[in-house]
């Protein structure tokens, strides 16, 4: 996972801040994963989004993987509240 530990930061801070966080999954990098693992991890994460009542778009340095732009679809599509870490040009 790419921000492995500005995801962590975040986690303890809004967690702290009486918010529950539901965040992606973060394995060893050292974890092999089969395209099925992969396939299911992403399945899941587009659950929490589903859960959630805000999305925190972890965007360090601007950056929106493939995956982050998916679930940032997702969250938009289910009318979510959106913010993002850090400004951002509209992707949509």
């Amino acid at each position: 996972m790419r921000f492995r530990e500005e995801f962590a930061r975040l986690d303890a801070e809004l967690t702290l801040a009486g918010h529950v966080v539901l965040t992606p999954t973060a394995l060893d990098p050292s974890t092999e994963l089969s395209a099925e693992d992969r396939e299911r991890l992403g399945r899941i994460h587009l659950q929490k989004v589903a859960m959630a009542d805000e999305v925190l778009v972890v965007n360090v340095g601007g950056h929106l993987g493939e995956s982050a732009r998916r679930e940032l679809e997702h969250a938009r599509s289910l009318g979510l509240a959106v913010r993002f870490l850090e400004p951002h040009a509209d992707v949509g």
